[in-house]
């Protein structure tokens, strides 16, 4: 692709959710012109107010130089991008970037990158690990799997909402690399969770305990920022659970598939199960909390901080 002006690049972003629509928001503040859609066309609103244009996948597709997708589970994103009726690879532009934020599974992120290369558009697997709070503040780490050349074409534009992005291999060795990081945040989840639990049992002042086991061997991004939500009691998204489960779910497919045994996921995936039937898919993945209260028939104290 020949060099381009900002002004002359057109981005194109799909999925304007609760990552979404923070990293998408960065590329506007940074001088890009965007082009967005999101099935539930409200949640796109702000970044349209912001200057970006609606338009339909296909429309997208035709005009960008960059295209984004943060959508939610790996049945979406090949509709989204191979479907042969309502696909968008077939629409995009020869030279143009295919880059794939959704936590999806690695064999569809192989396929991507191959049916890309029959049209000429190089795809990039790029799942994120940050959540809300670091989309908003652009802190975000970005795993990343394609062609080194590719990957280096875009990096300037995912370093706008990323700390850290890094090359993990070729194609698929990025949503490798996010299986391996919900492994560690599901086990980390269920031990901060039970921490609690202990500490409100054993009569602590949690909101003592949280600032100071962080700053020792137990200190996590789960116990420093999502511990204080849990002790407010709120249990709002900064990841969806229902997400989350599909996470695990791709993960643990993926440890069967190479013989590997991992009971620590096996048994966090269970407890995310027992949240969705009592009726948390909705929440963030610190909801957690409720499911190992109801087991020990205890809530811990609310504290407001």
């Amino acid at each position: 692709m020949v060099e381009q002006k900002k002004e002359d690049v057109v981005i194109g972003w799909i999925g304007t959710g609760v990552m979404g629509k923070s990293q998408a928001g960065h590329l506007i503040k940074a001088g890009y012109k965007l082009a967005v859609f999101n099935r539930t066309a409200s949640k796109a609103d702000e970044l349209v107010q912001a200057g970006a244009e609606y338009l339909e996948p296909a429309e997208i597709a035709k005009k960008a130089d960059y295209l984004f997708l943060m959508l939610g589970y790996p049945i979406d994103v090949e509709k989204m991008v191979l479907d042969p009726e309502v696909g968008i690879l077939k629409h995009m532009k020869a030279g143009a970037f295919l880059i794939d934020h959704t936590t999806s599974s690695p064999d569809l992120a192989e396929r991507i990158a191959v049916e890309g290369n029959k049209v000429g558009v190089k795809s990039i697997d790029a799942p994120v690990s940050g959540g809300d709070i670091g989309a908003k503040a652009g802190k975000l780490v970005t795993m990343v799997g394609g062609e080194t050349e590719a990957v280096e074409t875009c990096r300037h534009l995912m370093d706008l909402y990323s700390q850290q992005v890094q090359l993990m291999g070729g194609p698929g060795a990025g949503q490798h690399t996010k299986c391996a990081n919900q492994i560690m945040i599901a086990t980390t989840m269920v031990g901060t969770c039970e921490a609690l639990i202990y500490g409100h049992k054993a009569g602590l002042d949690l909101s003592q305990m949280i600032p100071l086991l962080s700053k020792g061997a137990a200190g996590s991004f789960t116990l420093e920022k999502l511990g204080p939500r849990m002790l407010r009691r709120d249990f709002e998204p900064g990841f969806y659970v229902e997400h989350f489960v599909k996470d695990l779910g791709i993960a643990l497919a993926e440890s069967k598939r190479m013989g590997l045994a991992t009971p620590g996921l096996a048994l966090a995936a269970q407890f995310y199960h027992a949240l969705v039937a009592q009726g948390g898919e909705r929440m963030g993945t610190q909801g957690l909390l409720t499911t190992l209260e109801k087991f020990n028939a205890v809530e811990v104290k609310k504290y407001d901080i």
